[in-house]
């Protein structure tokens, strides 16, 4: 078969692995598993990696065989590919479908996270901080939990969260583990919520990590932090906790909106649209309307 002719499937193989990443909960048809087969056999990565999810999970009109899917999935991971290589570490610290190897979790984990993957990089943290297939490493595990952090894993920012507040790494100059705390406990990680509300009954005060101050809440916003931005806006627009001012607000919205704020991007439509707090009313409201409406479900 020529190059030609294996495009159309490889490029089905892509999207159906798009779409499943997205919804993993999403049964695929036998006739759609049988396809992904064929071009997983003729080496395509992202066929690879599904074929592999099918046999995790039992799909496809493939039964469930956790052996065949860390075949399938190293074979994809061997070839750069980036989910492969941190869903193979997970099944190695695990021993599912293969035997327990915390060294080869963290190694798969390690080549998932240097090229991005923010999951391996809140697993790869954890790994060093606990020691577990790596040398114990305290600054280690703090690089790579930031990285994870930064890239908005809720885990990770509980995880750097207390690994600050145990005194193991130091945070860097203007961190702080409540910060980290309070990012994740706005995300609705259970573990931060629990641990916040543990905190308040003895008697700590946490109010201001979930409701940020606002020179705590400028330095997120200067940092690039766009909820934060989006957050410092929501003030100068209301005038609750800062000086009413719409310029500023609109600067601000304009700057969280830039990041891909769905929010901000419906806040500086309205405020165009009307006109409101000083600022005149703009042909720039349907521009944002029309990028909030590409933006579609984003918060």
């Amino acid at each position: 078969m020529t190059g030609r002719s294996m495009r159309p499937s490889l490029r089905f193989a892509a999207l159906l692995l798009g779409a499943w990443l997205a919804a993993p909960a999403a049964a695929m048809s036998p006739e759609q598993g049988a396809m992904v087969a064929k071009a997983a056999a003729r080496g395509s990565a992202a066929s690879q990696v599904l074929l592999g999810v099918m046999y995790l999970h039992g799909d496809g009109g493939y039964a469930q065989n956790p052996a065949l899917a860390a075949q399938w999935l190293e074979r994809a991971a061997l070839q750069g590919n980036v989910y492969a290589q941190q869903k193979l570490g997970d099944l190695y610290a695990q021993g599912l479908g293969v035997a327990k190897n915390p060294r080869l979790a963290a190694d798969w984990w390690e080549k998932a996270a240097v090229r991005g993957s923010v999951r391996a990089q809140a697993s790869l943290g954890l790994a060093y901080w606990h020691g577990e297939g790596v040398a114990q490493d305290y600054g280690r595990a703090a690089y790579w939990l930031k990285r994870a952090a930064v890239g908005g894993d809720a885990q990770a920012q509980f995880e750097l969260s207390q690994l600050y507040r145990s005194g193991a790494a130091q945070p860097e100059p203007g961190e702080e583990a409540d910060t980290w705390l309070s990012r994740s406990a706005g995300q609705g990680y259970e573990e931060a919520v629990r641990f916040g509300h543990w905190l308040e009954d003895f008697g700590y005060q946490v109010e201001e990590y979930f409701h940020p101050t606002s020179p705590r809440l400028k330095k997120l916003a200067m940092d690039g932090d766009a909820e934060a931005q989006y957050q410092l806006a929501l003030r100068y627009e209301s005038g609750n906790g800062e000086p009413r001012d719409g310029a500023r607000a609109v600067q601000w919205y304009t700057r969280a909106a830039l990041q891909g704020h769905r929010k901000a991007m419906l806040a500086l439509a309205h405020i165009y649209r009307a006109g409101t707090d000083g600022v005149p009313a703009d042909a720039a409201a349907h521009t944002w309307e029309q990028r909030a409406r590409a933006a579609g479900t984003k918060p």
